[in-house]
C-alpha cells in the first residue's frame, strides 16, 4: 500500500476527475446525506483516495456519500449515499 492508497483529503481532491463526469464545478456541488440528512458543499467532505478512484464521506457521520472509480473507459460515480446531489448556482 503506498502513501496514495491511505491519502485523506477533502473533496476538492475529486475536482479533476468529476469535471469529467459533471458539466460544473463539483467541488461546488451540494449534497444531502443519505444517512444523517447533513448537507454540505463535496469541498467540505472527506475523501479517501486509492490508485482506482476515492470514496466520498459526510463530514458528519462518515457515511459514504459517493465512490469514483476511473476506469479505461472513463469515470464512474456511484451517489447511493447522497440523498440527492445539486449543482451550484451559475
Amino acid at each position: 500500500m503506498t502513501s496514495v492508497d491511505r491519502a485523506v483529503l477533502d473533496g476538492s481532491a475529486l475536482a479533476g476527475t468529476l469535471s469529467e463526469v459533471y458539466a460544473f464545478d463539483a467541488t461546488r456541488a451540494v449534497l444531502r446525506c443519505a444517512s444523517c440528512g447533513h448537507t454540505d458543499v463535496l469541498a467540505r467532505t472527506t475523501v479517501h483516495l486509492s490508485a482506482m478512484g476515492g470514496v466520498v464521506r459526510c463530514a458528519t457521520c462518515t457515511a459514504v456519500l459517493l465512490v469514483v472509480v476511473e476506469r479505461p473507459d472513463g469515470v464512474r460515480v456511484s451517489a447511493s449515499g447522497a440523498a440527492w446531489v445539486q449543482a451550484p448556482p451559475r
